[in-house]
């Protein structure tokens, strides 16, 4: 076999090579047939009627069986037959043709054929853990600020609304409507604290008006006339008949220089005042 077929011998031995070239029909059908074909030479078809066919493997020939490929485990067996089945049908291509005698071809294959079966029995690499990336210091898209704390202090929760999102614990809740079951206003205005439940008026988020609606307001809650003291918390003995030297009995305003300040501070000195022209008179 080492002169008739040196390449094909040296990959899967003299033994191997014998028993496919005498199943092919020499070595010129041999180089003629693909190596799909060359792979499944030697492969026994058994009928074990009846029998157990655990053992039995398909699609193995001489080449599965060979002393390169057994040397595999047995996972990798059938990819490594597939490779020597090919770089088989290579080296009798070569000996067909009588060239490469010495073997050069065949240890050029065989070594090739190893380099690989030891490449498939590495074990994998160690992946290596990656640190995080350093964070990229951007500009946020969030707004910050003085203007930001003000709308969300201004859009926030009040207390009247924090105090009816309250619920007593083990307390029958009472519906504030009757079609609207199981809407209540938690713990606003309830009594049994022994304290009068007055919610704090937030300014941040007390609502806000425009200034000429606050003047018009401002002049509303002022009073003309003399004070009553129906709505007036001063004393209920003050009385606007005033006894006089000259006329006895007469009808006087007691808040009439107080209205007369209050006027003159709300012009000039409310926070709703808008800026005066002074007009200088001209000298004649």
């Amino acid at each position: 076999m080492s002169f008739i077929a040196p390449n094909l011998s040296i990959i899967v031995g003299a033994s191997t090579a014998a028993k496919i070239m005498g199943i092919a029909g020499g070595l010129t059908n041999l180089s003629k047939m693909p190596a799909c074909n060359l792979m499944l030479l030697g492969a026994q078809r058994r009928t074990l009627s009846g029998f157990s066919s655990t053992s039995l493997l398909p699609h193995t020939g001489f080449i599965y069986h060979c002393d390169v490929v057994q040397s595999l485990p047995p996972d990798l067996r059938r990819k490594a037959a597939r490779l020597v089945a090919a770089k088989c049908t290579l080296a009798s291509r070569v000996d067909s043709f009588h060239e490469s005698s010495d073997g050069k071809v065949g240890y050029d294959l065989k070594e090739e054929i190893e380099r690989k079966f030891d490449k498939w029995q590495e074990p994998p690499p160690v992946k290596q853990v990656k640190p995080l990336p350093a964070p990229l210091d951007g500009q946020r898209k969030k707004r910050g600020g003085r203007r930001y704390r003000k709308m969300k202090e201004r859009l926030g929760l009040t207390e009247i609304r924090k105090h009816a999102n309250r619920m007593t614990f083990a307390e029958i809740e009472d519906d504030a409507y009757q079609e609207d079951l199981g809407f209540s206003l938690g713990q606003l205005g309830k009594s049994g604290s022994g304290r009068v439940r007055q919610a704090q008026v937030n300014e941040a988020t007390k609502a806000r008006i425009s200034k000429s609606l606050q003047r018009t307001l401002q002049k509303q809650s002022m009073t003309y006339g003399g004070k009553s003291t129906v709505r007036d918390r001063s004393s209920g003995t003050s009385s606007s008949v005033a006894f006089t030297p000259l006329q006895g009995l007469e009808i006087v305003n007691p808040q009439a220089a107080e209205k007369k300040v209050a006027e003159a501070n709300q012009k000039y000195f409310s926070n709703m005042a808008e800026f005066l022209k002074v007009k200088k008179e001209s000298k004649m």
